[in-house]
């Protein structure tokens, strides 16, 4: 069989005179064996895969847990549970503030570990509100968290299947995907690709061997060869002239970009109105406004960004702030009780980037006709870790629908249309969620065919304690929806990053019928 191996990058040429036919190839084996970077291995499987060289023999998913700076302070300092048992063995019973101050630990830190070492049976409060020891020694669980640390500073990640059941159990309680920067572990989720040599494969491996290629060719003259005289002394790569030369490219629009507009055209074809606003918000529109209280995890500073200077709005709209804080404090006229603390006025005039679309949907009550139907695309941030399907600022299509007679099915209709129309799902299902601000709530989830089952976004029916606040007493349909996400359907792509890629025409040649 005559096969061309002169037209082979080096990379190609390397990786296939070091495999075997009959043994598996791995990313991880070609990079410890050739010195490849992980970007130059994926690209040479790419390549020899298209020339059907090699094949791909199995794929299996793989998940790690890798330690973070917070899992190394934790290492080396002590978890706030193992600090806490060694000072009260030390010195006694003490107040949890007392503690939270000898230790430098913040209130609900103490209060969290105080918590979960009291279910275990290791502490417990005593006379006068004072923590004291239950147990002699610390609890199972926190022996197998300090192993865990231990095991993650010394191999830097650890892998599922490497843990037994009941280390995993653990690891579930101290480890992020989204957020992990709060956790002393990070999870991280990985495919493992294994690929074998083809017969066809194997002769061009022979062809190579016998024509003494061995990857090692100069591919271009350079200046510093012909003054030094060296390329009288090196191989170089085969030049051909039946080459197939770069495409010169038009100037085209961006398929994200269109893909956004169409969803537009859509909505507005559908009679709902555009609404946007600016990334720079308050807390008070962000989370406040949408009953969600000042104490809520979500308003961690791992979760959002906070904005330097200025750091707060001068002031906020009225009646609504006044409104908005009873409702907080005593359910106002909402016929709730509110959450029962003293609303904190200079916390919700905090400047943040805007960390979800529904602000949007918030600052529209106000004005919004009854009956009604809004919506937006809104671009938000949030602190998260990228992968596939994460990304630290996002698209969502925000929206809301007002009036007497929108009821949950309005809604269900609504989001079968986004997962079926605006995403090309085949795939869908409807969950339960919880939000502070809608009652009751659905998640839709729709299933990629490589990424698998993932969540679009949520939605519900505001509840009184939101609308009534902001003027508005007729049932609104709320919706908060990753349009980055039906996105990867309808364009048929694997990682949100390819999104935003300069390599256009790629993303058009993979767009899906």
């Amino acid at each position: 069989m005559d096969i061309d191996v002169k037209s082979l990058h080096p990379l190609e040429i390397r990786l296939l005179r070091s495999v075997r036919f009959g043994e598996d190839i791995s990313a991880d084996g070609i990079v410890r064996e050739l010195n490849y970077k992980l970007g130059q291995c994926n690209q040479a499987f790419s390549w020899l895969s298209s020339r059907g060289f090699i094949e791909e023999s199995s794929r299996t998913a793989r998940t790690f847990f890798e330690i973070t700076d917070l899992g190394r302070s934790f290492a080396a300092e002590g978890t706030p549970e193992e600090r806490i048992f060694t000072l009260l063995t030390k010195e006694g019973a003490k107040t949890m503030p007392d503690i939270a101050s000898s230790l430098s630990l913040e209130n609900r830190d103490v209060g969290s570990a105080f918590g979960q070492l009291s279910k275990e049976g290791v502490l417990r409060i005593g006379e006068g509100k004072r923590v004291e020891l239950v147990a002699d020694g610390p609890s199972a669980r926190m022996e197998q968290i300090r192993k865990l640390l231990e095991s993650g500073v010394k191999e830097d990640r650890l892998e599922e299947r490497s843990l037994s059941k009941e280390q995993l159990e653990v690891m579930k309680g101290i480890s992020k995907k989204r957020g992990a920067a709060a956790a002393p572990f990070r999870v991280s989720e990985r495919e493992e690709v294994l690929y074998r040599l083809t017969e066809l494969g194997a002769e061009a491996k022979k062809v190579i061997e016998a024509e003494g290629l061995t990857g090692e060719e100069i591919g271009s003259v350079t200046p510093e060869l012909l003054s030094s005289g060296k390329w009288k002394n090196v191989d170089f790569r085969e030049y051909s002239l039946n080459t197939t030369p770069t495409r010169v490219l038009l100037g085209r629009r961006n398929p994200y970009s269109e893909y956004l507009q169409w969803v537009k055209d859509k909505l507005i074809s559908l009679g709902f109105e555009e609404f946007d606003g600016p990334l720079v918000e308050t807390e008070f529109w962000n989370g406040d406004a949408l009953f969600m209280p000042q104490f809520h995890s979500a308003r961690d500073i791992h979760d959002v960004y906070y904005i330097a200077e200025p750091e707060q709005a001068r002031e906020i709209e009225q009646p609504y702030l006044d409104q908005v804080a009873a409702t907080h404090e005593n359910g106002w006229k909402s016929g709730s009780r509110g959450w029962g603390y003293t609303f904190d006025r200079d916390f919700t005039r905090r400047l943040i980037l805007r960390s979800q679309g529904t602000v949007l949907s918030a600052k529209q009550l106000p004005k919004a006709k009854i009956p009604g139907k809004y919506f937006g695309i809104v671009r938000c941030f949030r602190y998260d870790q990228v992968d596939a399907t994460h990304g630290a600022d996002f698209y969502q299509t925000e929206g809301i629908m007002l009036g007497e007679d929108v009821n949950l099915r309005t809604l269900l209709g609504l989001l079968k249309m986004f997962a079926e129309e605006v995403a090309g799902a085949e795939e869908v299902k409807y969950v339960p969620g919880y939000f502070p601000f809608t009652e009751p709530s659905i998640e839709v989830h729709i299933k990629h065919p490589r990424l698998g089952w993932f969540e679009l976004g949520g939605s519900g029916i505001f509840r009184p304690e939101v609308t009534k606040a902001l003027g508005v007493d007729v049932p609104v349909l709320a919706w908060g929806l990753g349009i980055d996400r039906m996105a990867l359907m309808n364009l048929g792509l694997n990682d949100l990053r390819e999104l935003f890629t300069a390599n256009i025409e790629n993303v058009r040649l993979r767009r899906r019928k």
